[in-house]
């Protein structure tokens, strides 16, 4: 069994051919599509942040309505970005919007990737300390909203408050217990799963990693899930760690499949370059006919190892045929392949 969810980047455009014409639509349409997923059977609502970009970019407001508006789905975010991050009001934020949704937020964090602007965290108020990198600020930030989320005290409270306090130093409210447990990483390479593992953090693989082998991109996001699972055995956390994989994956089972990602079929893994100095390796689409979707899947070794699959919808098409696409996952390939 597997839980599968989708996860949407929010592009919107204003052209006559997009369905998300506006960021209003692409809100909007986000909350519809979670509704429709949840109806579906799917078991996650997933959301992209990117700053200065026609895409979702402030997640909490869209997380707490799908919350308001569903009862079962999960609900998190692939990833956002912890250089942006003031760590201690996200932490306020992310504890309303889990409150909201019952506590089924799955928060997906990381350091980073390259972005539409030079160091755009820089013009949200954040400098790296001296002698670190814009990546090592991400991880601290990362840090100290995990630490905050444990909900103990920190701050000295004033001896002549306008109400009262409980006693001791006091914590950030509103906290949302349990909420740190479902914090998970995107990590990018081998040894920032490892990091992961270690703090106690659920790993998110996307459908790039750094190209660390040379091997298929399924092989090496395999052998990165692994190095996770014994780091955090080797850490000895008492529960159990989550694991999700990325994909583009599509049922050809009408005409409109056909049109859109018929020319997906013999697709392959990419290599290019995400910064000066990093090679990534980035994983196929997957777009065939069912019967023929499934044997390719079936040898997808990432996808065997994670616990979580999430689809990435192209959610310009509107919020009716990626309710399809959906679907044809939950219905034509998830019980095929024992995922269902």
């Amino acid at each position: 069994m597997k839980k599968i969810g989708f996860l949407s980047f929010g592009h919107w455009t204003p052209s006559s051919q997009s369905q998300t014409r506006s960021a209003a639509d692409t809100l909007l349409q986000s909350i519809d599509l979670a509704v429709a997923a949840e109806e579906l059977g799917a078991d996650g609502a997933y959301f992209r942040v990117h700053h200065f970009a026609r895409q979702l970019a402030s997640p909490f407001p869209l997380l707490a309505a799908v919350g308001a508006r569903t009862k079962r789905i999960e609900i998190g975010t692939a990833v956002i970005d912890m250089r942006y991050e003031n760590p201690l009001y996200m932490a306020e934020d992310a504890g309303s919007a889990d409150l909201i949704a019952g506590g089924r937020l799955q928060l997906g964090i990381s350091r980073g990737s390259p972005e539409q602007v030079i160091d755009g965290w820089r013009h949200f108020g954040y400098r790296p300390a001296e002698g670190q990198s814009d990546a090592d600020m991400g991880r601290r930030h990362a840090e100290l909203f995990l630490d905050v989320l444990r909900g103990e005290g920190f701050a000295k409270p004033n001896p002549q408050p306008m109400f009262p306090n409980p006693p001791g130093l006091l914590r950030l409210e509103p906290h949302s217990e349990g909420l740190r447990e479902r914090i998970w990483w995107g990590a990018g390479s081998n040894a920032t799963a490892v990091w992961a593992a270690k703090l106690g953090l659920n790993l998110q693989s996307s459908t790039l990693k750094d190209d660390e082998t040379g091997e298929p991109f399924h092989v090496q996001q395999a052998k990165q899930i692994r190095a996770y699972r014994a780091a955090w055995k080797e850490a000895g956390h008492a529960r159990e760690p989550r694991v999700s994989v990325s994909r583009s994956i599509f049922a050809l089972v009408d005409d409109r499949d056909r049109a859109y990602f018929g020319h997906e079929r013999e697709a392959e893994d990419q290599i290019g370059f995400i910064s000066a100095n990093t090679r990534a390796i980035f994983g196929r689409n997957y777009a065939a006919e069912p019967d023929v979707l499934i044997e390719q899947l079936r040898k997808d070794e990432a996808i065997a190892e994670a616990d979580t699959l999430l689809l990435t919808v192209p959610n310009q098409l509107g919020v009716a045929y990626n309710t399809h696409v959906i679907e044809a996952i939950l219905t034509s390939i998830a019980p095929a392949l024992g995922w269902r």
